[in-house]
């Protein structure tokens, strides 16, 4: 079975965000312009929020302890390596790929369950709000790029070959 459509848009921003950061060093990735946000920070930030929805709520384990307390939303700014939030972005995003397979269009109209609770938004929504995110970083870390004077970076949006638009198929 294929993924949903809305998986595969998601896994298309992963891409590009992987793209925007080519070339980028260690030493620049921990670098902090006025409030902006670092390109490690920004790397392990997404992580955190793959890791939070789609494998420690969707399947109740944790791929990444203690990620959360260094880069979550509302912790104290940080500045981790981008080589070590790539390997743990790496370890998440294959963790929440196993869930993120078995999404169909039903499924997306449900929320998930917390702590035997349902969560406010629908699983759906919370995958909108996933890709969105990405897209949002991914202008920053360009912002972020161009303020430390790299040049010949890529320009987006990139090849869509697999991302192009399918129309939703109910199955269940």
């Amino acid at each position: 079975m294929s993924p949903h459509p809305l998986v595969s848009q998601l896994r298309f921003a992963r891409v590009e965000m992987l793209r925007a950061l080519e070339g980028v060093s260690d030493e620049d990735s921990l670098r902090r312009l006025g409030p902006m946000n670092s390109l490690g920070w920004i790397v392990g930030h997404l992580a955190d929020q793959e890791n939070l929805y789609w494998v420690v709520i969707a399947q109740g384990k944790n791929a990444a302890p203690g990620l959360r307390e260094r880069v979550g939303h509302g912790k104290p700014s940080s500045t981790p390596p981008l080589s070590e939030m790539l390997a743990t972005w790496k370890i998440v995003t294959r963790e929440a790929d196993q869930f993120l397979d078995t999404l169909t269009p039903h499924s997306l109209h449900r929320p998930l369950e917390w702590r035997g609770k349902p969560v406010e938004e629908t699983a759906g929504t919370w995958l909108l709000r996933n890709i969105y995110h990405y897209w949002y970083h991914l202008g920053e870390s360009q912002s972020i790029r161009q303020m430390l004077g790299h040049t010949g970076l890529p320009e987006f949006i990139g090849d869509m070959s697999q991302a192009v638009y399918e129309p939703e198929v109910e199955s269940g």
